[in-house]
């Protein structure tokens, strides 16, 4: 299921990292191999501690990652099949274009429908994507979201027929790749400039994040969703935006 787990978000924040380094790395992809799931959630059974910096000053690793990821020197694509929720969504946010299958992605931050809010820049980057109303909707409803509404919306930088997605991601990271690195990299601060949110305010939503996660609010609907999952198996994960509304019943 693509579920985001602590060593997830290691990994990433060391990939990154490496990649950021490399003076001949132009354009990423991230994509999945999992046709049902990008990235999905993060994994609200896990008792393993969020991952800590490695210096106290530093900002939390999931971040620190999506941070530098927005501004490292080449382009990010996330090509997108299946489900993107939560840190998936954010993680897909932070890339720089995002095309997505028109018949197998669906988008959504469910946070709030499990009693905590997003943490890893989805109440930042959202609203800057699709206005304040909308970015309300999607992150107080914890709704999923088709890729045609998400394309409309301005969510996704365009929705493809899942035939095309990855002829059309292929010929646009070679459109890329032959242009000159550093006009790319400067162009891209120079939007970065007008676009992104400041640090600081993603930096105090992991705070209020990781401060919620310890709330009993979170613990009841966690349980309230193993129960359906137990049930209904699968399907949860298929269908969380239809499935996160029927948590109160089995509280």
């Amino acid at each position: 299921m693509n579920l985001v787990i602590p060593e997830s978000v290691v990994t990433l924040h060391r990939i990154v990292k490496e990649l950021e380094n490399d003076p001949d790395i132009q354009v990423v992809v991230f994509s999945s191999e999992l046709p049902d799931f990008f990235i999905n959630h993060y994994d609200g059974a896990t008792t393993d501690p969020l991952p800590q910096p490695e210096h106290e000053d530093d900002n939390p690793v999931w971040i620190d990652m999506v941070l530098r990821l927005s501004k490292a020197p080449f382009v990010s694509i996330a090509a997108i099949r299946g489900r993107s929720r939560g840190a998936g969504n954010e993680l897909a946010l932070a890339c720089d274009l995002r095309y997505a299958s028109r018949e197998k992605a669906f988008f959504s931050q469910p946070e709030v429908g499990m009693a905590i809010v997003p943490g890893g820049g989805g109440g930042e980057r959202l609203p800057r994507s699709i206005g304040r109303d909308r970015a309300l909707e999607a992150i107080l409803t914890s709704a999923d979201y088709d890729a045609d509404l998400a394309e409309r919306w301005g969510w996704v930088t365009r929705a493809l027929p899942d035939a095309e997605l990855d002829a059309f991601v292929d010929a646009t990271v070679t459109r890329l790749a032959s242009f000159d690195r550093q006009a790319l990299a400067i162009a891209k601060s120079m939007v970065n400039r007008a676009t992104l949110p400041p640090d600081a305010d993603l930096v105090t939503s992991f705070g209020e994040f990781a401060d919620i996660r310890t709330q009993p609010g979170f613990a009841a609907r966690a349980v309230g969703l193993g129960a359906l999952a137990a049930e209904k198996g699968l399907d949860v994960q298929y269908q969380m935006g239809e499935y996160i509304g029927l948590v109160n019943e089995n509280l």
